[in-house]
């Protein structure tokens, strides 16, 4: 099983390309830093094709952070390139808004891991 980390930001950041460039550029490589870490996957939103209604929500960003197990998730959350990324946050370009953390368990159904999400 891979869990994945999301970071979410909600609200309004004062320049979304400054943000995300500040993030690319100089928050992501003390995150690729985590032990274990497999990836960091970075999410902007786009306007949305969907020609059904929906609700966007608030988030103008997302991180989602991958590792290959619960307590290699746990190392990370625990290290000191953690307390580093937590005083990287106080360097981001200025947002309005709130921050969440939440871990899941990840399952690639097309990679055939749909058992897997059932039988948990």
């Amino acid at each position: 099983m891979v869990v994945s980390y999301f970071v979410r930001y909600e609200g309004e950041p004062e320049s979304l390309r400054l943000f995300v460039s500040y993030y690319a550029a100089n928050h992501v490589p003390i995150l690729r830093r985590f032990p274990e870490i497999v990836d960091v996957i970075l999410h902007v939103p786009l306007a949305s094709p969907d020609p059904m209604p929906t609700n966007a929500g608030r988030a103008f960003f997302m991180a989602q952070m991958l590792f290959s197990s619960r307590e290699a998730l746990s190392r990370a959350l625990s290290s000191d390139e953690r307390l580093a990324a937590r005083a990287d946050m106080g360097c981001f370009p200025k947002f309005q808004g709130t921050v969440s953390h939440q871990a899941f368990s990840t399952y690639r159904t097309l990679q055939g891991d749909i058992a897997a999400v059932v039988a948990n």
